[in-house]
């Protein structure tokens, strides 16, 4: 029964992040309550996640933006470092510690989700990001990706928005691409880290690759609207039951 939810909990993150994001208020959660400590259930949730993220960016490929004023090996290399220092940071910190940690977490990604669409048209109108400012942003972004990765979706489509990109698939398409390579990096050193809880992340990967192969192919028939609401919901919930464990 845990394995069919395990499953089930994937494939809907898997097409969540392809729709609009927040599949990891689904998976860790379900990986915790499966048993799985924090702070591995954290690695073998980037795990079980990281090649949805791909299977979007490849049906995502017919939509990928042309950016002229932007280099896409240094918005790659920003990403990859960034997870690297991220992921360090996980491995590093104490169960206790992260197992503390989570409901605020949580909170926050919560928070950053419900708020971020709302907020982003304010601050654009107050100020635009340059490509390094992107750069910058994209580097800070990767850090908290590979450490925790709740919303990180919310938050590169802030920064393309500020940095002046409007099309959504373009910028989902460059979302899910970057999202994937730095979660891929991440999955790296949580391996070399013996962090992976490698049965659970097993099924649920071949999951998440079929949500969000299937998510990105139906999102432009999907209203985001009605989608967003549902995840918020989700993390509000999760939000709650991690306060009061």
């Amino acid at each position: 029964m845990i394995s069919i939810l395990l499953v089930l909990a994937a494939f809907v993150a898997g097409a969540m992040n392809a729709v609009a994001g927040g599949g990891s208020f689904l998976t860790f959660p379900s990986l915790v309550f499966a048993g799985v400590p924090p702070v591995m259930a954290n690695a073998t949730n980037t795990v079980a996640l990281f090649p949805g993220a791909l299977a979007a960016s490849w049906a995502y490929r017919d939509a990928f933006p042309r950016l002229e004023d932007l280099k896409v090996w240094t918005l790659l290399a920003v990403s990859l470092v960034g997870a690297v220092i991220g992921a360090t940071l996980l491995i590093v910190t104490p169960e206790e510690t992260f197992r503390a940690a989570i409901p605020w977490l949580l909170l926050a990604a919560t928070l950053l989700f419900a708020t971020g669409p709302r907020l982003t048209p304010i601050l654009r109108r107050r100020f635009r990001l340059s490509a390094p400012g992107l750069y910058t942003m994209q580097f800070i972004v990767a850090i908290y990706g590979g450490y925790f990765g709740g919303a990180i979706g919310i938050l590169m489509l802030a920064a393309f928005t500020l940095y002046g990109l409007s099309d959504i698939h373009e910028m989902n398409a460059l979302k899910t691409l970057l999202g994937g390579l730095l979660n891929g990096v991440a999955v790296v050193c949580f391996i070399i880290a013996g962090k992976i809880d490698w049965p659970p992340a097993l099924l649920m990967l071949t999951a998440s690759v079929a949500g969000g192969y299937f998510g990105a192919r139906v999102a432009r028939r999907m209203n985001p609207t009605h989608i967003r609401a549902l995840i918020i919901a989700i993390g509000a919930v999760m939000t709650v039951v991690f306060f009061t464990r």
